[in-house]
């Protein structure tokens, strides 16, 4: 995931909404018997055009959750959201998980599985076709989405960029 297109939001000012993903459970074996602790990993958004993600870890689960929101507001990114879509088609990769999503038609809805699907509601995007490939783990998953989601660009970065108008842009 290359870092020239993310771009990095501060937390004042903004109506974030958390999703919990995934919440695992991990034992400790120890001299004295078994020691439960909890990793959750958490997706918060304002649903217009900015998210993040976080991983909590903690003795009990409500802990780990406030951790995982917490860490979640210190890794905000804006994404371009079109009439609720995205611009273009990107794939991305991280880890063992592949991730393909595609701009779909109005009334479409979100077509993806459970930590895509939290991503995309908490970006704001509503209408997308999105496929996942690989390993199904979700920490993998949801750093692919957000990675694909930041390589994204609209339009007019794209004609600000090359330094030529936004006709010439769409007419080649």
């Amino acid at each position: 995931m290359s870092n020239t297109n993310i771009k990095r939001v501060r937390t004042s000012d903004l109506e974030l909404k958390d999703r919990l993903v995934a919440i695992n459970r991990v034992t400790k074996v120890t001299k004295g018997g078994r020691t439960f602790s909890f990793s959750a990993i958490v997706v918060v958004g304002n649903e217009n055009g900015v998210v993040g993600y976080g991983l909590g870890k903690a003795s009990e689960v409500q802990s780990a959750i406030s951790k995982g929101i917490e860490d979640a507001k210190k890794n905000l990114v804006k994404i371009p959201v079109l009439n609720g879509t995205i611009p273009h088609k990107q794939e991305m990769r991280f880890g063992g998980s592949l991730v393909m999503i595609r701009p779909a038609a109005p009334g479409t809805g979100i077509i993806a599985g459970g930590a895509m699907r939290a991503v995309l509601e908490s970006a704001g995007v509503k209408n997308v076709l999105a496929k996942s490939k690989g390993s199904s783990n979700p920490h993998n998953l949801v750093k692919a989405t957000i990675g694909a989601l930041c390589e994204l660009r609209d339009a007019r970065s794209v004609a600000q960029a090359r330094g030529i108008s936004l006709n010439q842009v769409f007419n080649g």
